[in-house]
């Protein structure tokens, strides 16, 4: 795989960079389709898309800093690298957090528009780790099964070494959420369901994966891994706010 796709000039068209934008133009188009089908304000789809890409990259960025500190207390000039070097998780908190604060200040429902959105949100991540795929970054262990792939240009995962090809993975498993989460959203009406399945599917997906990641730089806790504990984490967090939610609805007689 070669990161560098293309040369014009002094132009460099990088895989993983245009990877990232396909996914969020085609992540913008299917939420705003989506939208509009089902009247939403457009105007509030945007500047929610605008604000939690800016968050999202912020949080990601901040998240991947946090596993970093003693590389960074060596080698302080890695806080100077915007270029790479990101936490998916820390893109997903602060993405929701951002849109938290903005249905707050418009006053519109934020469960809707989360539950609008995380389609979207699990197909851009598909096609970014395609660019993961390019670029070399987020691979897996050395394998001598069938199922692998060999990097001979890679400047980040170990070459002319069969590695479990995790980007591949993720990246279908990610297509394949985004289309159940359409489908689901077909057929239930309540906020905040869609949004939840998201949150747990996604999580123990990325909680399996994370056990044929190679690349343990990101750092670990224990026997897990960040992103596994982070994992468990959202999981639980899920689904306790589910339980609470409807244990709530039964007190009050509502039926969910």
């Amino acid at each position: 795989m070669y990161n560098e796709l293309l040369k014009i000039g002094p132009v460099t068209i990088y895989g993983y960079g245009l990877m990232i934008a396909v996914g969020v133009l085609l992540a913008y188009r299917l939420v705003a389709s989506r939208a509009e089908n089902r009247q939403f304000e457009l105007s509030h789809v945007y500047s929610l898309t605008a604000w939690c890409l800016v968050g999202g990259f912020i949080g990601a960025k901040l998240l991947y800093w946090m596993t970093q500190i003693p590389n960074i207390i060596n080698d302080p000039k890695i806080l100077l690298n915007f270029s790479d070097g990101f936490v998916v998780y820390g893109g997903i908190i602060s993405g929701i957090g951002v849109g938290l604060v903005y249905c707050r200040v418009k006053k519109i429902n934020f469960l809707k528009h989360l539950d609008l959105f995380v389609p979207s949100v699990a197909l851009a991540q598909g096609f970014g780790r395609i660019g993961c795929l390019l670029a070399g970054c987020c691979y897996g262990k050395e394998t001598h099964g069938w199922f692998a792939i060999t990097f001979h240009h890679s400047e980040i995962a170990p070459n002319d070494v069969a590695l479990v090809p995790t980007q591949i993975m993720e990246s279908l498993f990610n297509f394949a959420l985004c289309l159940m989460l359409i489908l689901l959203a077909k057929r239930v009406n309540k906020a905040g369901v869609v949004a939840a399945t998201y949150l747990i599917l996604y999580s123990l997906g990325r909680f399996v994966i994370e056990f044929y990641r190679g690349d343990m730089i990101r750092g670990q806790v224990g026997l897990l891994s960040t992103s596994q504990l982070i994992s468990l984490m959202v999981v639980l967090a899920t689904s306790l706010v589910l339980f609470l939610f409807r244990y709530q609805n039964h007190l009050t007689g509502k039926n969910v």
